[in-house]
């Protein structure tokens, strides 16, 4: 099975804490699939150089193998109007954070204070809403530890879709009531001016 290769091993090992790698994820542009939905690999994000939530959150997960640490990702499930989002779990001293790649000023990195995986999921909620505001969030998922896959995740130069279908297919659980949507306050104007802010511009291609 190949392996990372040592300069990949090198520049993972060197992000000894969270909160380095997030700070190495915030240097990679977004990946806006200009082809065609992506699933790269960590192999492929340093390659390439671009990444978007999923594929910041396999690096940051794979980073994490790399240190000893488990590989484990969240699946933040939306409305069907909306896109879920997946981060890297961590813990520290009993408690959970997260690893985020985003484009936005909203749903990003999560220090290690949340006592529970579902307490941390809660924190996102406020912050998942639409351009009119409407809050989308439903569910989030069991964590999904990648060490029972192959170590080929790492490295894979195909899509990794079975890590999707992983994802999806994880026990989640819902946060909503029935028919509590609708009962939502939206977010106000200024909190849907501020999850307009975006790190990466969209560059047109001829």
């Amino acid at each position: 099975m190949e392996e990372l290769t040592k300069e990949e091993v090198k520049i993972l090992k060197s992000l000894i804490r969270p909160r380095r790698v997030q700070d190495f994820l915030d240097t990679i542009p977004i990946n806006f699939e200009e082809e065609g939905d992506t699933v790269l690999s960590p192999r492929r994000v340093l390659r390439e150089h671009r990444a978007h939530c999923i594929e910041g959150a396999l690096l940051a997960a794979c980073a994490f193998a790399l240190q000893g640490r488990r590989p484990l990702l969240l699946d933040l499930t939306s409305a069907h109007h909306d896109d879920d989002h997946v981060v890297a779990l961590f813990q520290e001293q009993g408690r959970w954070g997260a690893v985020s790649k985003t484009n936005h000023a909203v749903l990003r990195y999560r220090e290690p204070v949340y006592r529970t995986v579902g307490e941390l999921a809660m924190s996102y909620f406020h912050e998942y809403f639409l351009h009119d505001g409407r809050k989308t969030l439903r569910s989030y998922s069991r964590p999904v530890d990648l060490s029972r896959f192959h170590r080929g995740w790492m490295v894979e130069e195909e899509n990794l879709w079975y890590i999707v279908d992983a994802l999806n297919n994880a026990p989640h659980t819902d946060i909503l009531r029935p028919g509590q949507g609708n009962a939502l306050r939206r977010a106000d104007a200024i909190e849907i001016d501020a999850g307009k802010l975006t790190q990466w511009k969209q560059t047109k291609t001829p």
